[in-house]
């Protein structure tokens, strides 16, 4: 089966700054795909490429079999993205952007999907009104209306939950879940780890423009989580005072409290010893499996060495 995306060797240069850098990787059809990073990786980037918005420096990009320089308009009507960034026409109200969008395209009589989008989207009672008076929950609603007026079989969600209330969160996960049962290909790039975990059967993670994990989300977590310690002392913990290997396994510091990101369980006391020696007076522990967060954070540290880089 043609895979809905494939991208191979791609590179992306902006004069002395390389954007992406060989990245390649499949996305089957039908998979809930997760594509992350941290800023500046080269998500953007990547999905610009893929929608037609930026020429590659060199390799392909192919959705749903379609190059997507060579074979543009195929591409394009293949795909519905959902931008990070707020953008509309201040001009047109709700009903006439998506009958705008789904004349772009060139489907008539798309008013059935339309109002299915709308009320989906609890959008019905704002088809009247003008863009500009939405908020900005409402127009990123919108915005999703737009991906998906022309029934594109691939969907990339950039960010699609972001600074939104958890009404709009839970009845957009319910609406894109249903697409995705129903055969749609979801690529998701989001910084809400829990969403990604939840959600993306595979995770692709890049790192200053390259591809540093790529595999099934539950592989990630089981040879990368480990286990995750938390340990809350009475007084300030100096740091430095902490052996060199325990000092690597800390990920996050703050009101005495402090995370330790392990292999195993079995490491757990060898950590705690490590800070009684060096003066800690400990209030709370806390031990529990390791989550995305923990793998995503391992992987994209300046100090790690995931990938060879």
């Amino acid at each position: 089966m043609t895979p809905a995306i494939q991208v191979n060797q791609l590179v992306k240069q902006y004069s002395e700054l390389t954007a992406l850098n060989q990245v390649s990787f499949e996305v089957k059809q039908g998979e809930f795909f997760g594509l992350l990073g941290p800023n500046g990786a080269g998500k953007t980037t990547l999905i610009s490429i893929l929608a037609g918005l930026a020429r590659a420096t060199s390799g392909t990009a192919r959705v749903m079999g379609f190059d997507v320089q060579k074979d543009y308009p195929q591409a394009r009507r293949a795909l519905g993205v959902v931008p990070q960034e707020l953008s509309f026409d201040p001009f047109f109200t709700v009903h006439e952007t998506l009958k705008w969008q789904s004349g772009y395209f060139g489907i008539k009589n798309n008013q059935a999907w339309i109002d299915e989008l709308l009320e989906h989207l609890g959008l019905t009672d704002k088809a009247d009104v003008n863009m500009r008076a939405l908020s900005g929950g409402m127009k990123r609603r919108v915005l999703v209306a737009q991906a998906l007026v022309h029934r594109p079989k691939v969907i990339i969600l950039d960010e699609p939950t972001a600074g939104v209330d958890v009404e709009l969160r839970q009845s957009l996960w319910a609406f894109i879940s249903r697409l995705h049962r129903e055969g749609h290909t979801i690529i998701l790039t989001t910084h809400y780890l829990e969403e990604a975990e939840q959600l993306c059967e595979r995770i692709a993670i890049l790192k200053k423009g390259e591809v540093v994990a790529l595999d099934r989300t539950s592989t990630l977590l089981q040879q990368l989580a480990g286990v995750r310690l938390v340990v809350k002392t009475h007084n300030e913990l100096n740091l430095d005072a902490l052996p060199a290997e325990i000092q690597a396994m800390n990920t996050q510091n703050a009101n005495k409290r402090h995370n330790f990101t392990l292999n195993n369980a079995s490491q757990v006391e060898q950590v705690l010893a490590s800070v009684r020696m060096a003066g800690g007076e400990l209030e709370d522990v806390l031990v529990s499996q390791a989550d995305l967060e923990d793998v995503f954070v391992k992987l994209v540290s300046p100090t790690s060495l995931v990938g060879g880089k």
